[in-house]
């Protein structure tokens, strides 16, 4: 799920854990946050929009903070 605009998330009454990953306006990434468990709250000031993807996403796709984030339609 992509969140816009958001600066923070939490985790309350989920099940599972999950990977956020923060983007600034130019979708680029900020912050990296794995598996984050329930119960928790996260945050980056200089975000503009998070990312929640399933717990493991971000290092099988060796996601870190610089990276450029590119979003296309579909077809």
């Amino acid at each position: 799920m992509w969140i816009v605009p958001s600066q923070s998330v939490h985790t309350f009454f989920m099940k599972f854990a999950i990977d956020l990953v923060y983007l600034d306006r130019r979708k680029r990434v900020r912050k990296v946050r794995h598996a984050v468990p329930a119960w928790r709250i996260s945050g980056c000031l200089t975000a503009h929009s998070v990312l929640e993807l399933p717990a493991g996403t971000a290092m099988a796709t060796r996601t870190e903070p610089g990276d450029q984030l590119a979003v296309e339609k579909l077809p």
